[in-house]
């Protein structure tokens, strides 16, 4: 029998993080890379899409196995998620473990522990997982239950010292496996409460995964899912998850995003001149392009994403790009296209059947 509290693999028996996984999401394609093996974390406060976007990585990354842990959720979303979500061809590769929110601390807390068991089970047979943890958060409330009436005082920000400890074992058990034994890519989700990113919880998580997203409930309020704020979101797989290239072209992307943030209230006041400043007015020109970018979720393969991508960028770098007024409705290429799409090799100079 195989224990719901194992140790995770030595350290130095462990593999190296694996290839990247297609996640059928532009951003997770290009900017935020998910790989074998890594461990993320969704932050956001509730109602801003993280069950949305966990429900899509269950249906489009690539895996073997699809282990999904549901602590603490709501019994109608837990059928919703398996019926409607999933779906029976979902289901045949996948294992649902669930504790609805009425149930005690302790099956609470246990189910996080039984579908990490079952995860490392598979990874053990040589198997590519993808654990689903909703919501890590839940899992430190059960603890802080159960811990609290066994006499620890919460002298963490309302938790109790273990809280740190039991969060990090059960993240650990994630991640890449030793010898021959396959891999899990955790993805866990965490409830920030009034978006409070140095709340305690969000403060161990960020610590000891391989990367957060974090969802921005401003983003998703002007409609923009899925409502991930990149400059505030890291994917510990780079620089190694890509080419030298791509991460030229990533860091120049994050750049124009930074570069707009920085002016933003300016533009939209309509207080920026344009002319002022030539990465100002670069960033002007291909921001709507990129937010649209952000919010694919059609499936599109990791190559064609970079080649969008890049030429976005280099469309805004020659003037080109997006014709946009602050404060305008609606965004059109300058060619009067839709910026959102599709764009083949052939377009792109120095790619095969560029110009």
């Amino acid at each position: 029998a195989r224990p719901l509290r194992a140790s995770p693999p030595a350290p130095a028996t462990r593999h190296a993080l694996g290839a990247r996984l297609e996640t059928g999401m532009a951003v997770f394609n290009t900017m935020l890379p998910l790989v074998e093996g890594q461990r993320l974390g969704l932050f956001a406060g509730s109602g801003v899409g993280k069950t949305t976007l966990l429900a899509h990585l269950a249906r489009h990354v690539e895996a073997d196995v699809i282990v999904i842990a549901m602590i603490g959720e709501r019994g109608r979303e837990l059928r919703e998620f398996v019926d409607t979500v999933l779906g029976p061809e979902g289901m045949k590769r996948a294992v649902v473990v669930a504790a609805t929110s009425d149930q005690s601390p302790l099956a609470r807390r246990r189910c996080a522990w039984t579908a990490m068991a079952v995860a490392e089970h598979f990874r053990d047979q040589g198997c590519n997982v993808l654990f689903l943890g909703d919501s890590i958060t839940r899992f430190a409330e059960a603890h802080r239950e159960v811990a609290v009436a066994s006499g620890e005082l919460p002298s963490l920000r309302g938790y109790p010292p273990s809280t740190a400890h039991v969060i990090m074992s059960l993240c650990e058990r994630a991640g890449p496996g030793a010898g021959h034994s396959g891999a899990i890519t955790a993805v866990f989700t965490v409830l920030v409460a009034g978006s409070d990113m140095d709340e305690p919880i969000a403060d161990i998580l960020r610590g000891v995964l391989d990367g957060h997203v974090v969802l921005d409930r401003q983003i998703a309020e002007r409609g923009r899912y899925p409502a991930i704020d990149l400059l505030r979101s890291v994917s510990r797989s780079l620089p190694g998850a890509a080419s030298d290239e791509e991460n030229k072209v990533i860091a120049e992307a994050r750049h124009l995003l930074g570069v707009y943030a920085r002016s933003e209230m300016m533009i939209r006041a309509g207080l920026y001149t344009e002319g002022s400043d030539p990465e100002t007015d670069r960033a002007i020109r291909v921001w709507p392009q990129l937010d649209a970018f952000l919010a694919e979720t059609e499936h599109q393969d990791i190559t064609n994403s970079f080649n969008r991508l890049r030429l976005m960028l280099r469309r805004a770098a020659n003037g080109g790009g997006v014709v946009r007024q602050p404060g305008a409705g609606g965004v059109q290429g300058a060619d009067g296209g839709d910026p959102r799409r599709g764009v083949t090799a052939a377009g792109l100079p120095g790619l095969p059947g560029g110009a």
